[in-house]
């Protein structure tokens, strides 16, 4: 998702986070984040490509916020959801935008090694 954005908005300011989640509980954590010192002032793409719980956005969400992002400047770039990820990020963040190209009740979660050729 990000070197399709780069290719299209060359000058686009990015900022990133990596979160980690826990394989037995799930429960995720950040392990990286950096952004431009202004990010507080500007809109803010989030893209995050396949949610199957939500828990990984709402941390991030969590640490734009700490940094004093409104949550109505942030926008969630998503391909594929589930049903119950799209509640729980409507739910805990009912200001924030969010695009996806499609909810199903899988995600599909394979997209990443056919994209990737690691299948």
């Amino acid at each position: 998702m990000e070197q399709g954005l780069r290719s299209c908005c060359r000058s686009i300011r990015l900022g990133k986070i990596l979160v980690e989640s826990d394989l037995e509980t799930h429960e995720a954590r950040v392990v990286y984040a950096k952004f431009p010192e202004d990010i507080s002032q500007r809109k803010v793409l989030l893209m995050y490509p396949i949610m199957s719980s939500g828990n990984t956005v709402i941390k991030a969400v969590n640490v734009l916020q700490e940094h004093a992002v409104d949550e109505e400047n942030i926008i969630l770039l998503n391909l594929f959801s589930t049903p119950a990820a799209a509640r729980t990020i409507t739910s805990a963040f009912p200001k924030m935008h969010i695009l996806t190209s499609e909810v199903h009740p899988v995600a599909p979660n394979h997209f990443g090694q056919k994209y990737f050729g690691t299948d």
